[in-house]
């Protein structure tokens, strides 16, 4: 990551968030070829065709990337576009990614996660949800949502753990391999969730000082 770009660390002692690095390029690489990632998380045509796999250099542009993204938000205040590693707080494994999808002029965020085939059913896909809703309310986010392909049973629970409601379906929304499918909304308003304040919350870090995001007024947000 450039040196001028911010240093976002979140943690609650298990699972920790921190910016993407060029020498995670590998990691992402192999585990974007995962079928689950790549059906659920990867680049699709308008008829659901995957893109292939990338390559190393093709996750190191998409690192590059989310550096660019990162320094948006530090200039802004608006984290469209910014996406953390997920790594377990004690052994250091880099085990998944979260990210901003998407934050409106209104102070709506989307956002989303994929774990690491050998890193599932451990939890860390539901810790780094409820640590990235925590970060987005304490950023100003006035609603945080999830989309979810209906079929994708594991992640529905994830989001449900994670404190989110479930809000509708909304049909024929996605497309897989030329089929239509139907995807799932799930969101969460900061006066009603209670998930990630039953500790009193986890400050979001810059460096070793809480973050505090920049005035802003008509900021005009660019994914």
């Amino acid at each position: 990551m450039p040196a001028d770009s911010p240093v976002v660390t979140v943690s609650d002692g298990l699972v920790t968030l921190r910016p993407w690095s060029r020498e995670d390029a590998g990691f992402m690489a192999e585990a974007s070829a995962d079928p689950a990632i790549r059906r659920y998380n990867g680049s699709h045509d308008r008829l659901g065709r995957p893109a292939p796999p990338p390559s190393t250099t093709d996750a190191e542009t998409v690192i590059d990337q989310f550096a660019l993204n990162w320094r948006a938000f530090a200039a802004t205040g608006v984290p469209s576009g910014v996406a953390f590693a997920i790594l377990d707080e004690r052994s250091g494994e880099l085990v998944g990614c979260c990210g901003v999808d998407d934050w409106s002029k209104e102070d709506v965020a989307q956002f989303g996660y994929w774990i690491a085939p050998n890193a599932r059913g451990r939890g860390y896909a539901t810790q780094a949800a409820i640590l990235l809703t925590r970060w987005l309310f304490d950023l100003g986010a006035a609603r945080v949502f999830l989309t979810i392909v209906a079929e994708n049973e594991e992640s529905v629970a994830v989001a449900r753990r994670a404190g989110f409601v479930y809000e509708g379906t909304m049909r024929g929304h996605g497309v897989w391999q030329g089929q239509r499918c139907d995807v799932m909304l799930f969101a969460a308003l900061p006066l009603e969730w209670a998930v990630g304040r039953l500790d009193g919350g986890t400050d979001a870090r810059q460096g070793r000082s809480p973050v505090r995001r920049p005035h802003r007024s008509g900021a005009r947000l660019d994914g």
